[in-house]
């Protein structure tokens, strides 16, 4: 028996990449809208009431909508927008921070997936406070890169236009004020107090990305080493197949010293890198934002869902 899945705007870039990974399985029957009634709610309701499982590829409101026109009580729901990441009600789509996490997933008809730059932060910060490493009073940073895919149709239009401006050939700094979306979430999936302060660069290239923390070890919580870090990480992430902690330094891994921030573009992997010497330590998450940090997430928490093997359709 095949299980009904529709895409609630399907297509966007989140949408038209979990599409594309539902090629070739034969347990999946896709339904689909017409064209002229994409905007039509009486008929998106019908396609979400009858699914078994609903992607939500939409702005907030439009996933909150969306949400309101379910009926029928065996529905279950992925919505890839920020609008319910927050929400005790919902279950958080990133299964390997915690056995708690996976196991509400699974057990799950309504699942809020993660951030794309909020899966770097979470995946470093979240081990480190549950480490009590990090306090959660204390200042947080990040700076993080990622494509211009990150920005959606709009974005990927301007980048890809032949008359663009010389700018786009740079990177560029953006959420100057301390307002990005994902700042809420970030605090709260890690148990922060505060809202880290996040510095978002987007670049010319078209996906994957690089979140970084910058810690000073005086600073710390508790006193400790980039190795003591980079043991934590690795315990915590030890028995994950799609987030890794690599070698301590990137031995073996980085070449001449440089992180290329699309390694990982079209998977479903993310990396942890722990850097530093006796006063400074820098920890690194690279992944593909269109992967683990959207799409690929996404078909995960549904496999898990369901469960069945959570790497199918996903490698």
């Amino acid at each position: 028996m095949k299980h009904k899945v529709f895409i609630d705007g399907k297509e966007g870039t989140t949408g038209l990449k979990i599409y594309e990974r539902f090629e070739g399985r034969d347990d999946i029957e896709i339904l689909l809208i017409d064209e002229d009634k994409r905007k039509d709610p009486s008929e998106r309701a019908r396609l979400i009431n009858e699914a078994d499982y609903v992607f939500l590829c939409l702005p907030d409101d439009a996933a909150r909508e969306s949400v309101s026109l379910v009926k029928n009580p065996d529905v279950k729901i992925i919505d890839a927008s920020t609008a319910h990441r927050t929400d005790s009600a919902w279950a958080y789509g990133f299964p390997e921070l915690s056995k708690g996490h996976r196991e509400k997933i699974a057990s799950s008809k309504r699942v809020a997936v993660p951030g794309c730059y909020a899966s770097g932060f979470i995946a470093i910060v979240y081990p480190l406070v549950e480490a009590g490493i990090i306090a959660p009073h204390q200042p947080v940073s990040c700076y993080a890169v990622s494509g211009y895919s990150g920005g959606g149709k709009k974005m990927i239009e301007r980048y890809e236009a032949p008359d663009k401006p010389s700018e786009f050939f740079s990177p560029r700094f953006y959420a100057l004020s301390q307002n990005h979306k994902h700042q809420k979430e970030m605090q709260v999936i890690s148990g922060l107090s505060y809202k880290p302060m996040f510095n978002p660069i987007v670049d010319d290239y078209f996906n994957g990305m690089i979140v970084s923390v910058p810690l000073i070890k005086r600073a710390l919580y508790k006193m400790t080493s980039a190795e003591h870090i980079w043991e934590i990480m690795k315990e915590h992430y030890q028995n994950e197949y799609f987030v890794k902690t690599m070698p301590f330094m990137g031995e073996g891994v980085l070449e001449d010293g440089f992180m290329a921030a699309n390694s990982l573009a079209g998977t479903n992997h993310m990396q942890i890198f722990v850097f530093g010497n006796d006063e400074h330590i820098l920890l690194c998450a690279r992944l593909d934002n269109l992967g683990k940090g959207a799409s690929g997430a996404a078909v995960q928490c549904m496999n898990i869902m369901m469960g069945i093997d959570e790497k199918t359709g996903l490698e």
